[in-house]
C-alpha cells in the first residue's frame, strides 16, 4: 500500500503538525523522517493541545504506529521528556520506535552549537541552538554516534573518547569555551541506552512490512522546503531535508511507494532567523497578523518574521517536490484585512524574474510584485465547508491554486482538528 508525504512549502511553521494529526485517522503509521527536536509542531484535538518536537504527530491516535526515521537526529533527553509528558496524559507511547541508524545529539553538539553561532556574529544564522547542524556535520563526516550504538556502550567507549578529546579541543582552543568530561557524557549514554531501549529497532525494516501488509503510512518533514540544505536559501537553512527526497533517504523507502506528496502553505508566510525572504512586510500591518496568529517560535520563542504569500517561491517548492496537492493553513488569520496581497513575481536588478533564484544575494535583492485582493469580513475561523466561506476568500484561494500550480486539498480554519475543509480526500 501506499505512503503519503506532508512537506512544508515554505519557510517551515507552515501548520504541518496539525495536518497530520488530521490525516492520520486514515493511516496505520506516522513516521518522522528529518529534522530533529528544533521542529516545533502543534497538534490540538479533543485530549487537549500537544507540542511535539521529536514524536510523530499521529501519536494521539490509537493503536497508531509512531516512528522515528534514520533521518532524523535525536536528542535523548528531550525524547524521553516527550514521551513522559505524553505518557502523563494517558496517551499510549507504547508503540514509539526509533531507528537504531538515527543520530544521536550529544552533548558537545548541543555546546558547539551555541559556541559556533556566536562566534559568527553579525553574520548569525539564527540556529535554534540545540546541537543540530553539528549533529549532521558529524554525520557526514563519518564520526556521528547513532541510536544503536548506544546499546553498545562498551564498543562505544573507545571511538567516543576519541570523538570527545577531539571536540575539548575545538571548543577550548578555537571558542575559548569549557571542556567536557568523559565521566559525564558516558554516563548520560549509560542512561540513554536503558531508558530507550525498548523503544529502539529497525524502523526501516518495519516501514517495509508496514507497507507489504498493505497499511497505508504518512510522512512527517520538519521545516519546510525554502529551507532544505540543498534547495534552499542557502546558507540560512536547516542542515537536513525536508524535501520529498530527504523523505525517501530518511526512511529507507522505494520512491514508487509514494503514491501522494502533499505541500502545507500558509495563507501568508512567516521566517525565523535570518536569511532573504521577498515579500516580508514591517510596520502595523505585519505586527498585527503577528499576533493574532501568536506567530512565536514553537521550539524557540521568537517572534516570526510575517510577509504576503509569495507564489514565486511556492511554485518552486511544488516543482522540487513534485505536489499532488496542496494544504492552506490559517487562512482565518487574514479574516478582517481590508486587503491580501500574493507576490506573483521579483524585481532585482532591474529586470523582474518570474523563478526563484538560486543565488542568495540576488534573493535578498529581491522586491516583490504583488497582486492585491479585496480582503472579507464575514468570518472564515471554524468554518468547515467551502459555502461557509465568503466569495473574496474563495477567490483569494482559487488565485493561490493558480499561481502555484497545485490544487488546494484542505483549508485549514483553525488549530482544533475539526476546524478543517476538506476539498477532496488526499488519501485513497
Amino acid at each position: 500500500m501506499p505512503a503519503y508525504a506532508v512537506i512544508g512549502g515554505q519557510w517551515g511553521d507552515e501548520g504541518k503538525g496539525k495536518v497530520v494529526d488530521y490525516l492520520a485517522e486514515s493511516v496505520q503509521a506516522v513516521v518522522r523522517f528529518g529534522g530533529g527536536n528544533n521542529a516545533g509542531h502543534t497538534v490540538v484535538n479533543s485530549r487537549g493541545r500537544f507540542q511535539l518536537h521529536l514524536v510523530p504527530s499521529g501519536i494521539c491516535w490509537p493503536e497508531m504506529d509512531s516512528i522515528i526515521g534514520n533521518g532524523v537526529v535525536v536528542d535523548p533527553d528531550g525524547l524521553l521528556a516527550e514521551l513522559a509528558e505524553l505518557s502523563s496524559r494517558g496517551i499510549d507511547t507504547n508503540r514509539v520506535l526509533v531507528s537504531e541508524r538515527a543520530h544521536v545529539i550529544m552533548p558537545y553538539h548541543v555546546l558547539l552549537d551555541s559556541l559556533e553561532e556566536k562566534a559568527r556574529g553579525s553574520e548569525a544564522l539564527g540556529t535554534t541552538g540545540r546541537g543540530i547542524g553539528p549533529a549532521y556535520v558529524d554525520k557526514a563526516s563519518r564520526g556521528g554516534i547513532r541510536v544503536g550504538d548506544l546499546l553498545e556502550l562498551e564498543d562505544l567507549m573507545p571511538r567516543l573518547e576519541q570523538t570527545l578529546a577531539f571536540k575539548n579541543e575545538i571548543m577550548t582552543k578555537v571558542y575559548g569555551g569549557e571542556p567536557i568530561s568523559l565521566d559525564d557524557v558516558l554516563a548520560k549514554c549509560s542512561a540513554w541506552a536503558e531508558e530507550l531501549a525498548p523503544h529502539v529497532g529497525p524502523a526501516e525494516q518495519t516501514i517495509q512490512d508496514l507497507l507489504a501488509r498493505d497499511n497505508k503510512i504518512l510522512l512527517e518533514g520538519a521545516q519546510g522546503t525554502l529551507l532544505d540544505i540543498d534547495h534552499g536559501s542557502y546558507p540560512y537553512v536547516t542542515s537536513s531535508s525536508p524535501t520529498i527526497g530527504g523523505a525517501i533517504t530518511g526512511l529507507g523507502l522505494n520512491p514508487q511507494s509514494i503514491a501522494g506528496v502533499v505541500g502545507v502553505f500558509k495563507a501568508y508566510c512567516t521566517r525565523v532567523g535570518e536569511g532573504p525572504m521577498p515579500s516580508e512586510i514591517q510596520g502595523q500591518v505585519a505586527d498585527e497578523l503577528r499576533e493574532k496568529a501568536q506567530e512565536y517560535g514553537t521550539t524557540t520563542g521568537r517572534p516570526r518574521r510575517i510577509g504576503w504569500f509569495d507564489a514565486v517561491a511556492g511554485k518552486y517548492s511544488r516543482l522540487v517536490n513534485g505536489f499532488t496537492g496542496m494544504v492552506l493553513t490559517r487562512l482565518d488569520i487574514l479574516d478582517g484585512s481590508t486587503s491580501v496581497k500574493i507576490c506573483v513575481g521579483y524585481r532585482a536588478d532591474g529586470r523582474e524574474l518570474d523563478r526563484f533564484p538560486v543565488n542568495t544575494s540576488l534573493l535578498d535583492r529581491c522586491q516583490p510584485i504583488y497582486e492585491e485582493f479585496s480582503g472579507w469580513d464575514q468570518p472564515t475561523a471554524g468554518a468547515t465547508s467551502l459555502s461557509q466561506l465568503p466569495q473574496n476568500a474563495i477567490t483569494y484561494v482559487r488565485r493561490v491554486e493558480e499561481l502555484v500550480g497545485c490544487k488546494v486539498q484542505i483549508i485549514s480554519t483553525g488549530p482544533a482538528r475539526e476546524e478543517t475543509i476538506l476539498v477532496e480526500p488526499v488519501i485513497h
